[in-house]
Parts: structure tokens; sequence; C-alpha cells
């Protein structure tokens, strides 16, 4: 690298595109770094004693004698002068690293993970802050290699549940379609499928902090044993008393006193299907039991048509099914 465009980076004077050069010259090689510091050390000997280029050794000298021969009142403004325009190039210095990080950054944004887990499966992840995540079947979650300084943030479209690190100068934030939870340290599950009207957040340890970005006016917080559930557009808190519903982290899928037609929606979201109830009898039971997810839809239903009046057929792709 020239000396000529270096002196330009000091004195303030290069263009960004110039600075843009100048760095990744630097940053090729230790070499170039070093010799970057050396170059900027001289020129700011040069700049405090002199004011004068560095090639002009004969004028130096003059302009040193000069120099020594003005009145002190003349010298403390040379020397306000120099020190601002150092501090001139120090900014233009911190201005023109925040460019390139945006820069660089804008180029080759920070690799994120996706974790997809499919029908009738279930998954187990660890992320980049110790932070453990159970995934249920169907469900997608997203995250960055490693958590910024500010918060530590997860794209969820699925079911989760949470086991966070705690820390206290970063957040941590499950973005959802439809609303985003907030927490610090503590055990949740969140439940969000897209295309799907529900929202839950179930609270077991800590506290969470609910949310929605379009409606700042829609925000709640949970204490241990509470969950918030989505009812007619609106968040509704109730008391969490039954942790059977979240056993699925186990794989199992487990029911209380559920009626028919939630326990089909749940067999749509775990298993991707779609079911069509034909037999409107069958909407009037309710059901208290369990399942191991990975036995299949199919174990589930055979299961159920011994304590139930029905019948089920299905499509050729097995995407839909029909309880008669």
């Amino acid at each position: 690298m020239e000396r000529e465009q270096l002196y330009k980076f000091f004195e303030g004077t290069a263009s960004v595109e110039e600075g843009m050069n100048i760095k990744s010259w630097v940053e090729n090689s230790a070499e170039n770094e070093q010799a970057f510091y050396e170059e900027r050390k001289m020129f700011n000997a040069l700049v405090l004693h002199s004011n004068l280029s560095p090639d002009s050794t004969l004028a130096a000298k003059e302009e040193k004698k000069s120099t020594f021969s003005k009145p002190k009142t003349l010298r403390r403004s040379i020397l306000k002068v120099e020190w601002l325009k150092m501090v001139g190039v120090m900014l233009l210095t911190l201005s023109i690293s925040y460019f390139y990080q945006q820069y660089k950054q804008s180029l080759y944004p920070q690799s994120m993970n996706i974790v997809s887990v499919p029908a009738g499966q279930r998954a187990n992840v660890t992320l980049p802050d110790g932070s453990n995540v159970w995934l249920n079947a169907r469900t997608t979650i997203q995250y960055a290699n490693s958590f910024n300084d500010n918060e530590r943030v997860v794209i969820l479209k699925g079911e989760a549940y949470f086991d966070i690190t705690k820390d206290e100068k970063r957040p941590f934030v499950v973005q959802t379609e439809k609303y985003n939870v907030e927490v610090l340290g503590t055990q949740f599950n969140v439940s969000a499928y897209p295309g799907h009207e529900e929202f839950e957040t179930a609270l077991m340890h800590g506290s969470v902090k609910i949310n929605r970005p379009a409606d700042p006016n829609q925000s709640i917080r949970l204490v241990p044993d509470q969950k918030a559930v989505l009812k007619d557009g609106k968040l509704e808190v109730t008391k969490l008393d039954n942790y059977d519903a979240y056993r699925w982290k186990e794989g199992l899928i487990c029911f209380k006193d559920e009626a028919f037609l939630d326990i089909m929606k749940c067999f749509e979201k775990y298993y991707g299907v779609e079911i069509i109830i034909n037999n409107k009898e069958a909407l009037k039971y309710y059901y208290t039991g369990k399942f191991r997810q990975a036995d299949g839809i199919d174990y589930a239903l055979n299961i159920l048509q011994k304590d139930i009046n029905i019948k089920y057929t299905k499509t050729n792709d097995g995407s839909i099914i029909y309880i008669n």
C-alpha cells in the first residue's frame, strides 16, 4: 500500500471506497497490519511536531525552527488545530469501520440454523447459549449460530418446550406468527402452528411476557402454573392444572377428559393430515388416555374405535382421513 494513500486516510481526506480498500489491505496479513500501525505512528509524530509531509526533510527542519520561534499563544493554537485534526481522523476511522461492518453483514449475513421435525416425530436441540429446546412434530425453529450482545432470538413455527439459560443482560425472545414470548430464564411451552388459529403459552417456572408486535396494547405477563390461550382474537389467562398435555416431549400424546373434536385437531397438527368427521355422534364423546406418538395415527384411531362407535377410512396417499 502506497504511503500517500495511507496518509490521505490518516488526514481524513480519503473516500469511503479508499478507506474500504485500506481496511481490506490491513486485514489481508499480519505484516500489512504492522506496517499500517508503523505508518500511523510516523504520521502522528509528524502531525504533533511539524505539521509537514514526511518527504520534505529540509522544509521540516526550517518549519521546526520557525515553530519554536513562534509565540506561545500561536503554538497553542497550532497544537489545538492538530489535535482537532487527529480527533477528526479517529472519527472517520470509526465511521469507516462501522460502515465496513454493516457492508460486510449485508454481503455475508450471519448464517442461520434451521431445524425441522417431520410428522409423528420430535427432536431435541441445544442452542448457542446452552438453552435446551424440545421440538414437537411438524415444527421448525430458526436461530443464529451465535446470539448477539443484546438479545437471543429464535423463530418458531409449531410447538416447542423451552428450558432457557438465564442471562439478565440478554432477554430470550421466541417469535411466532401471532405473538412474541420474552423471557430471561425459565421453562415454558409455546404452541403456534402455521395455518392454525390457536396460540398457547404455558409457564412452568420463571416468568414470561407475551406481546403482539402489531398491537403493543396486547401484552401480558404469566406467573408459574398459568397459560395464555388465544380465544376470539384475545389472550385469555387460565390456571395450568394438567401437565400431561406437555408430555409430548417424552413422545406421549395425553388427553384428560378431552373432546373428540379437539383430539382430532391434535392429530392433524402432529401427523400432518386432514381429518373430516362425517359421524357427528362422535363429537359427543370425551376421552382420557395416552398414545405413543411414534406408534402412528392408525394405532391411535384403532384404539379409539374400540371405545367409540366409529370407523375411519383414508385416501390412497393417506393425507385425508374420514371419520364415519
